[in-house]
Parts: structure tokens; C-alpha cells; sequence
């Protein structure tokens, strides 16, 4: 199963392509606004609105021979901890090894952000090239899934 936590997702397409050439079920989970897909694979989840509410869904359910899409560090880190494969929208990679310094880092951006009320802008933009290295990995991650054992 691919579990995509898809408010602001800019990979649902690439996601739903990739599924479906693998014949892997995919669960899209917002709060809504989202238009349902008439791919048989793809099951639309729709969560109450609330702080954390898709999250809370994606990691009681996300576990070993499964694959999470988010860009949100403290659900990456539950879902590496409960055996999941875990990517990024740009294709980098949510690890054991790399998911303290992973939440590290946001919290520490958090801070410095709290901090200076007037510091502006996110990141680069999404680009073509993150979009590629979403679809290689989103392929390595569910060749891993597919051969990892189900709890």
C-alpha cells in the first residue's frame, strides 16, 4: 500500500502512474478539496479537519512492505519507526540514519523562524528535476516494500 499524504502533494500523478503499472493500491489522504480519481487502485481518504488529523490516520496504519509520501518530518518519523518506506516529494529518502538529524533540523528552522517574525519564503521551487527523483525513488522504495515481510 502507498499512503499519500496529499494536502499540498505536488506527486499525486507520479504516484497514482507508478501504482498502477505495479498494481499497488494507493490510499490519498486530505481533508478534502480534492477531486477523487476514477483509478480503481486509488482510494480517496477524507479526515475531519484538524491539526494533524491525516497524519494521525497515515501512521496507525503504515507499517512494514508499505510505502508513506509526505513532506511532514514528525509523520516520516513515526512511519520509518513502524518499518514503513518513507519519501519526500522531491525523492529523498526518510531513513533510520537520517530521520534525527531530519527532525532535528525542523525544529531547530521552527525556532529560528519563532524567532525573526520577519524572515520570508520557504524553499527553491519544485522542479522538474525533484519530480524525476521522485519517480526513481518512489520505484526503489516499493521494490524495498515488496520484499520486506508484513507485520
Amino acid at each position: 500500500m502507498i499512503y499519500v499524504d496529499a494536502d499540498a502533494c505536488p506527486v499525486k500523478a507520479e504516484v497514482e502512474q507508478i501504482a498502477t503499472r505495479h498494481k499497488v493500491r494507493v490510499a490519498v489522504v486530505s481533508n478534502g478539496g480534492l477531486r477523487p480519481s476514477a483509478n480503481p487502485l486509488v482510494e480517496m481518504v477524507y479526515v475531519p479537519d484538524g491539526p494533524d488529523v491525516a497524519d494521525i490516520w497515515i501512521a496507525e496504519r503504515a507499517g512494514p512492505g508499505d510505502v508513506v509520501v509526505t513532506g511532514d518530518v514528525p509523520l516520516a518519523a513515526k512511519c520509518v519507526a513502524a518499518g514503513a518506506q518513507v519519501i519526500r516529494h522531491n525523492g529523498e529518502a526518510f531513513t533510520p540514519a537520517n530521520i534525527g538529524n531530519q527532525l532535528a533540523s525542523r525544529d531547530l528552522m521552527a525556532d529560528l523562524r519563532a524567532s525573526d517574525p520577519f524572515r520570508q519564503g520557504g524553499g527553491r521551487p519544485f522542479s522538474k528535476a525533484d519530480r524525476a527523483r521522485f519517480r526513481d525513488a518512489l520505484e526503489r522504495a516499493l521494490r524495498i516494500a515488496a520484499q520486506t515481510p508484513r507485520a
